[in-house]
């Protein structure tokens, strides 16, 4: 199988790796000394004490990907606008877009963007990696969870291909039949826990054992449940608690990429974490206080940075 990698960055990276280890053809879209150094030595990747590598063809040039079964879209959401026409190229070619981006509405974000609407396969995934050399990818979760969906819920055959060719890599794969509502359970994690980090900007176990630094997670959990209820997401009536204790659950050290960026200096996923919510919030008369005071706090800050 075909499979072109766009952000070959940490998680897209990862995904390459790992299906090129499987005898995949796979190409990935990648600037910089990242793309130099896969170019000279192949990706190297580091997980579980071991490092492996990988050989993939590494290129900055869009038309070089050829025309895939599948197109992984991995790049930071502050970027998609880059990439956009790319994933319009391969979509056109009969490629399938395949989003793996955090956030719940890049399928919308792509379509406005030009991409056909039938080209694009919802997907998420769940893992902790970090791009920490050029060249190299480091996993430090022992997860690696992927989901795949139409929106319409039907179980469709290339969805199938698509959690084979991730069953096949190593990843905890499985077909979605309610894709909006997996995103949002995925948005009920990682929208708090990058919201507390980063307004702390420690690592969750320094949150956590701060002085109401649980309430501050439960308080973020809270609020972006109640805004995906009110626009009809069918969470739980426990969903809060079981996030809450995934996120007590979680390596004390772990710090989410939100938070890593911030460190970096570079731009972030403000907007359709916190940013989003409290947009949301706002638009169906929902209180969002924690995750409004992230987005004024953070912006400030960035700000601030920007002017130095």
């Amino acid at each position: 199988m075909e499979i072109a990698v766009i952000g070959a960055g940490a998680i897209g990276g990862y995904l390459g790796a790992r299906i090129a280890r499987c005898g995949h053809d796979v190409r990935l879209l990648v600037r910089g000394e990242h793309g130099d150094a896969i170019r000279s030595r192949g990706l190297e990747i580091r997980e579980a004490g071991q490092s492996w590598s990988a050989r993939v063809v590494a290129t900055s040039d869009p038309a070089a990907l050829g025309t895939p079964n599948f197109a992984l879209l991995a790049v930071k959401s502050y970027s998609l606008s880059e990439v956009g026409p790319v994933c319009r190229r391969l979509a056109a070619g009969g490629a399938t877009i395949l989003p793996l981006l955090n956030g719940v509405d890049i399928f919308g974000a792509l379509v406005e963007m030009g991409v056909a609407a039938d080209r694009i396969l919802p997907g998420l995934t769940a893992i902790s990696v970090e791009k920490t050399a050029p060249g190299v990818v480091t996993r430090w979760s022992d997860f690696w969870v992927v989901v795949v969906g139409e929106r319409d819920g039907c179980v469709s055959e290339r969805a199938r291909s698509a959690d084979a060719l991730f069953r096949e890599a190593g990843a905890d794969s499985r077909v979605s039949q309610n894709m909006e509502a997996d995103l949002w359970r995925k948005f009920l994690f990682l929208a708090p826990l990058a919201a507390a980090c980063g307004l702390a900007r420690a690592p969750v176990g320094a949150v956590l054992a701060a002085p109401l630094g649980l309430s501050l997670v439960e308080r973020a959990v809270g609020e972006v449940a109640a805004v995906g209820r009110a626009r009809g997401v069918a969470f739980a009536p426990d969903e809060e608690t079981r996030v809450v204790e995934r996120i007590r659950a979680l390596s004390p050290g772990l710090k989410p990429s939100f938070l890593v960026d911030l460190e970096g200096g570079g731009p972030t996923e403000l907007d359709v974490l916190s940013g989003a919510v409290s947009r949301y919030g706002a638009s169906l008369g929902i209180a969002t206080p924690i995750h409004d005071t992230v987005v004024a706090a953070i912006s400030a800050a960035i700000g601030a940075r920007a002017k130095r």
